[in-house]
């Protein structure tokens, strides 16, 4: 690679960054819904395998940036740089998990309960403007950064406000204490049903299948280390203003100390990125929910059962009724308000990741794709997705053919497991030594993949299902 300068770090303790595209993608039906059936099932202690998940993917956030902020590339590229056919398996996986709608889906089907709008045309409405507002934007990053914020924030304080209304210092105090129970695990979790709930929630703590690889891109525009000689995607309309993009990344010289500091300060402010915003936030939003679901369980007996059968729009359906006997119906509309938030934050980040990641590959490695600049490639694949999404919901059912979500569950843990594997040889082979990872993160990553497939493997071999 070229060498160039390492621009300045900017300081550690910030607002907003790149780290929102993941709050927005991790923080949904795994938050609000899968941990907190598993919490009424089996009781808080349960939560422990949500404290390793979710701290498990804050490392691997943290190995994500280490190759895009020392080269300005995407993991894709450098899995590429290991073994093109292990980048074209994220390429063809990306396709096959993401082009459903099921997350707006489910927001329009909560913001019908609020409005009486039929939720299939609130889904496509919502599809459509998505791809307006994509296509006018100037920068798209700087403008989904500026709407995820304000977006999270009034989850994350709107959620905390309802759980302190409703729950009790009891509910908060077990929602602690069970993330700590190291080793709790009770029968009734090994059974067919249940141990892939297990293995799926344990997945979907925080951002699951390839949204770790994405945040590599969205690192890259807001130009986070030697991201910062690398163009930015525009919004379709503004095409024509984006520089040439270069076929490669770049490389700091790691001998010169200046340019060391310097990446030791990015490094800094990955890591607040990662352990507040990231973890921190994720945490908060997954607590709140949690309190909301045994408050819930106290007014309404009935929402265990719902719960417990799988019935995912029933129970949340009982939980606003919950929410409503505890502080009037307002309390239930808000409550329908957050799941529909969760999926217009998941929609706007997943359409806008999928395009990005799909993008970047199509552009450095499919022959001949150099000739469009890389807007019209993102353009391109977030259309496609969106008139996919339209002809989904009104032609077909919503989350993708039956037969075939089981496979996409498969696909989607299975990628992370695959991603762990390709971040050690990534960042152990194509880094420069002096800034390669220690030795407890590549046990740590090593441990994701052997956690993530080999309960994958587990559940398929003893009991026939994939994730649930």
């Amino acid at each position: 690679m070229p060498i160039r300068k390492l621009p300045e770090s900017p300081p550690s303790v910030h607002l907003l960054g790149p780290t929102v595209f993941l709050v927005a993608l991790g923080v949904g039906m795994g938050e609000s819904y899968m941990w907190p059936r598993l919490v009424l099932v089996f009781g808080p202690e349960i939560r422990w395998l949500f404290l390793i998940g979710v701290t498990l993917q804050a490392v691997v956030m943290l190995e994500m940036a280490r190759y895009a902020m020392a080269t300005g590339e995407s993991i894709f590229s450098g899995a590429a740089r290991v073994a093109k056919p292990v980048m074209w398996f994220f390429f063809v996986t990306a396709i096959a998990v993401y082009i459903w709608p099921g997350h707006l889906s489910a927001g329009a089907a909560a913001l019908e309960e609020i409005t009486g709008v039929p939720w299939v045309v609130s889904a496509c409405v919502g599809l459509l403007l998505v791809g307006v507002v994509f296509t006018l934007a100037k920068v798209i990053y700087n403008l989904l950064e500026n709407v995820l914020s304000v977006l999270i924030g009034l989850l994350v304080v709107g959620t905390a406000v309802v759980a302190a209304m409703v729950g009790d210092l009891s509910d908060l105090t077990a929602t602690i204490t069970g993330m700590f129970h190291f080793g709790y695990f009770p029968a009734e979790a090994m059974s067919p049903s249940w141990f892939p709930v297990v293995v799926g929630s344990i997945a979907f703590a925080g951002p699951s299948g390839m949204q770790q690889m994405w945040y590599t891109l969205h690192l890259r525009d807001k130009g986070a280390g030697m991201g910062a000689h690398i163009p930015r995607i525009r919004g379709l309309r503004h095409a024509g203003e984006e520089e040439a993009m270069p076929s490669r990344g770049f490389m700091f010289d790691t001998t010169d100390p200046d340019e060391m500091r310097k990446w030791k300060g990015w490094r800094r402010w990955v890591t607040f990125d990662a352990l507040l915003l990231f973890w921190g936030i994720t945490m908060l939003v997954t607590i709140s929910f949690t309190v909301l679901a045994q408050s819930a369980a106290r007014e309404n007996p009935g929402v265990r059962g719902l719960i417990e059968s799988g019935e995912r729009e029933a129970a949340l359906g009982a939980m606003a009724d919950a929410f409503s006997a505890a502080g009037g119906p307002v309390l239930g509309s808000v409550f329908l308000g957050f799941i529909a938030l969760i999926g217009l934050n998941a929609t706007l980040g997943l359409f806008d990741s999928f395009s990005r990641g799909q993008a970047d590959m199509t552009y450095h490695f499919v022959p001949g794709a150099r000739r469009f600049r890389m807007s019209h490639l993102y353009a391109a694949f977030l259309w496609g997705v969106i008139a996919f999404g339209i002809l989904i919901l009104l032609f077909g059912p919503a989350d993708g053919p039956g037969a075939i979500l089981d496979v996409l569950a498969f696909l989607s843990t299975f990628a992370m497991g695959a991603y762990c594997v390709v971040l050690l040889l990534v960042n152990n082979r194509m880094l420069p030594r002096p800034i390669r990872p220690r030795w407890w993160s590549n046990v740590i990553i090593g441990f994701g993949a052997v956690f993530y497939l080999g309960m994958l493997f587990y559940s398929l071999v003893e009991y026939g299902v994939v994730v649930s």
